[in-house]
């Protein structure tokens, strides 16, 4: 049996070459598109369900829905926002501090003008910024308030805290600062048309 020489044939493994297609850049750039935009509607529901969470306890604590608030104890109807709270802090550096502020007039309209603008604010998709810095406040001093790291209350009984750093105050709190420095109020949202407004345009800590 002959063998023939083909000197045109490189026998061995190789691997193909991307241009002769042209197509794989295009499919690469039609998948980084999609992940882009899956990207923006998963924060965009984290943003509208997260400012329900805010929106809901201003207004269950105002009218008293019989949630967290019962019915006829509504901030509308004379009761403190705040003075249930704050009054049954028991551990911490700040225990005493929120037992002075429990109940105030003006602890009450700062909370609730907080639950307020930020839940009107995530779900409009405008004023992040705003609201991932109130937000943060917010959430640190409920933080301090309920003071995860301490396993005792100061009358010695436990604390019964699960984690002595990550509550679900410092998820609120990362999630809000998330929120705002991905721009999520763009994707089913008025961000877009906020940040056109020739004010916020000028200022753009307000976006």
């Amino acid at each position: 049996m002959a063998v023939h020489d083909h000197p045109h044939r490189h026998p061995g493994f190789r691997l193909p070459s991307l241009r002769r297609t042209g197509t794989a850049p295009e499919s690469a750039g039609t998948t980084t598109a999609a992940v882009a935009t899956n990207r923006a509607y998963v924060f965009a529901v984290l943003r509208v369900l997260t400012g329900f969470v805010f929106l809901w306890a201003f207004l269950d604590k105002t009218f008293g829905f019989s949630y967290a608030t019962p019915s006829g104890k509504g901030w509308i109807d004379g009761g403190s926002p705040t003075k249930g709270f704050l009054s049954g802090v028991a551990a911490g550096p700040m225990e005493s501090t929120f037992h002075d502020w429990a109940g105030q007039g003006w602890a009450d309209w700062l909370f609730m003008l907080g639950l307020l603008g930020i839940g009107l604010a995530l779900i409009a998709g405008i004023g992040l910024r705003l609201a991932a810095i109130a937000g943060t406040l917010m959430m640190a001093l409920m933080w301090i308030a309920e003071w995860p790291p301490a396993q005792h209350l100061s009358d010695g009984s436990p604390s019964m805290s699960t984690n002595p750093f990550a509550d679900y105050h410092l998820i609120y709190a990362v999630v809000l600062i998330a929120l705002a420095a991905a721009g999520a109020g763009a994707t089913w949202g008025l961000g877009k048309a906020w940040a056109r407004l020739p004010f916020v345009s000028r200022n753009r800590w307000l976006l």
